[in-house]
């Protein structure tokens, strides 16, 4: 049904202050770096999906990850998500193949001069904080966000 919100995770890998993040190859968020991630399968808890989507895209295994927070993103099209947000802090290696896009390691400090979604700024923010958050995003048609809330401290955020 159009507009029912897909259940996903996001999941950040972190070494010290690099983040491993995919250059997506497809939609959505085509030529933006993300974390991995997907959606949660029939039956599996979010961390299980988060680590299967880890081992699936990158292939790290992690024993361990936090949560983060929920990212529920809204908008008048198809693109309606519910995500899980986890972080595993990982030892560094040469970043993997990945048929999802290209893997590369970026600097913390240079996460907002990179093609990346909005929202997810503000989701390393709070990770590196660790600050739990229940962030609502709104977009429009074209996907533009429009406005952003944090509603644990029920403040907006954009």
């Amino acid at each position: 049904m159009e507009g029912l919100k897909k259940v996903a995770v996001i999941c950040i890998l972190k070494h010290q202050d690099k983040f491993l993040l995919l250059e997506r190859l497809k939609e959505p968020n085509k030529d933006l770096f993300t974390p991995l991630g997907g959606k949660i399968d029939p039956f599996e808890t979010p961390l299980d999906a988060a680590k299967r989507e880890t081992l699936e895209e990158s292939g790290i295994m992690v024993d361990a990850m936090d949560f983060c927070g929920i990212l529920t993103e809204t908008s008048p099209t198809k693109y309606n998500w519910t995500s899980y947000v986890y972080i595993a802090e990982i030892d560094y290696q040469d970043a993997p193949a990945c048929n999802e896009g290209t893997l590369k390691w970026i600097n913390a400090d240079d996460i907002l001069n990179i093609p990346t979604p909005k929202t997810d700024w503000h989701i390393y923010e709070y990770a590196l904080k660790k600050q739990k958050f229940i962030f609502d995003a709104v977009f429009d048609k074209d996907l533009n966000l429009l406005e952003m809330n944090e509603l644990i401290e029920n403040r907006k955020i954009c």
